[in-house]
């Protein structure tokens, strides 16, 4: 493995331009098209624990064998599927919206809308009456907000420049998360106090869900205020006289063969299947090794949760700081590298036991430079996602490919965890981003991530 180049002594930077260059960081987030992804990112994170663990609670609150609420995990396949559907949101004009709006925010507007329309359906639902019709309206939930995160991306990819990719996807993160703990903590507060005013349960979630729908409104507001990506404007006009299906064939189509055409396309696949692995390996077994350790459910909730999600709000904007100072390979370097050798945190924590101090450091040290990690690789797929005509197909399939990790590989984690005990089980977890590092290497040596910023 090579590290990015550091043959050169570096120039002596002055106080004054350090300044400069912290205040221009700080700056970069108060763009307002940066401001616009990152209200748009609380629009996205809202609805995912709506058909989630929000309405888990809500079934098992209202009696609902455990069986079948785990059956209920199905319903998220719509966000796996989700590319599936990415073409038509690439091809096909909404009646009014895209001609008022515009080709991206048309379609968000609409998607917004019907995800309105879902929650409010999923309002009116009965679990115990009927439980089946529960499970269509959380997967109606699941699939308006899987296609409102198609447009997001695209949107997002198409209206900040390089220079602002990696700002714009740590405010969407940290939007994103805020937007989950309103619709998990915050719609359960909000439940509890439409009880204490009289209500019985079954109205009092009946009207959280129906205020979790109002909050949509944010994103829908959002898109309203903001103006359609330039790259979109001239990609509906290239299109303007081709047929809607004409339109949907070749945005899937050409979003596999243009990518595929491209220089060491199969390393670049293989590199993101296997970046993030390190995280999904260990994360897998985060929650066991923590109980099993002999760390209490409050431990849990309020460190790993409470603690790591601070952790990684600051390492979200972390990661954007470094990608706006470093190449894009030097970048993935960093992120690289700190999130895999975070692991030895957790085999620390394994040799140390029961500490609540030593857990908080372990939880701080793996969900920073995760987050790191994270914020630098999207920036990367948003990088290879540069045609306009298929920037969602293309980017719900990379990040379709990159899940491959997080969900397939990271199966047998459980298996060598038994095997060699906690302290060896996260040392393997380093390990695991050989791989990853040594591709990056080799794409780096062939210029691959040069390319990507010319």
């Amino acid at each position: 493995m090579t590290a990015p180049d550091a043959t050169a002594a570096p120039p002596k930077v002055s106080d004054a331009a350090t300044r400069a260059s912290w205040r221009e960081s700080i700056a970069v987030y108060l763009q307002p098209r940066v401001l616009i992804v990152m209200l748009l990112g609380f629009s996205s994170g809202l609805p995912l624990a709506l058909s989630g663990s929000t309405l888990q609670i809500w079934m098992k609150e209202s009696g609902i064998d455990l069986h079948d609420i785990g059956l209920f995990v199905l319903v998220g396949t719509p966000y796996t599927l989700k590319f599936l559907w990415a073409p038509l949101v690439d091809a096909l004009h909404i009646p009014f919206l895209t001609r008022r709006f515009g080709r991206r925010r048309g379609w968000l507007v609409f998607s917004q809308l019907l995800l309105i329309a879902a929650i409010l359906l999923l309002a009116s639902t009965d679990p115990v009456k009927a439980p089946w019709f529960v499970a269509l309206g959380a997967v109606l939930v699941a699939a308006t907000s899987a296609t409102q995160d198609i447009v997001v991306d695209a949107f997002r990819v198409e209206s900040l420049p390089e220079s602002e990719q990696a700002a714009g996807m740590a405010g969407y993160v940290a939007a994103y998360r805020i937007g989950m703990l309103v619709s998990t903590a915050g719609a359960l507060f909000l439940v509890s106090a439409f009880e204490g005013t009289g209500l019985v349960r079954a109205a009092a979630w009946a009207w959280g869900y129906i205020a979790m729908a109002a909050l949509v409104l944010i994103g829908t507001i959002t898109a309203l205020a903001a103006t359609e990506p330039e790259q979109s404007v001239r990609a509906e006009q290239a299109t303007r006289a081709e047929g809607g299906f004409a339109r949907v064939m070749n945005a899937a189509i050409g979003a596999f063969s243009e990518f595929l055409s491209r220089k060491d396309a199969l390393a670049a696949l293989a590199f993101i299947v296997l970046f993030k692995f390190t995280d999904a390996f260990s994360g897998t077994m985060t929650a066991p090794f923590v109980i099993d350790l002999g760390f209490t459910r409050n431990d849990y909730a309020a460190i790993v949760k409470g603690v790591g999600l601070a952790a990684t709000l600051i390492g979200g904007f972390a990661g954007g700081f470094v990608a706006r100072r470093y190449s894009l390979a030097a970048s993935l370097w960093i992120g690289g590298i700190l999130q895999a050798a975070a692991n030895l945190s957790f085999s620390w924590l394994a040799l140390v036991g029961v500490n609540q101090w030593a857990l908080a450091f372990a939880i701080t040290a793996e969900n920073f430079t995760s987050a790191i990690g994270t914020v630098i690789f999207v920036a990367y797929l948003s990088a290879l996602c540069r045609n306009p005509l298929h920037t969602a197909t293309q980017y719900a399939l990379l990040t379709a490919l990159a899940a491959v990790g997080r969900t397939y590989l990271s199966a047998s984690a459980g298996f060598v965890a038994e095997a060699t005990g906690w302290p060896l089980f996260f040392a393997i977890c380093v390990a695991v981003a050989v791989p990853s590092l040594i591709l990056l290497a080799w794409l780096q040596r062939r210029g691959h991530f040069a390319a990507l910023q010319t």
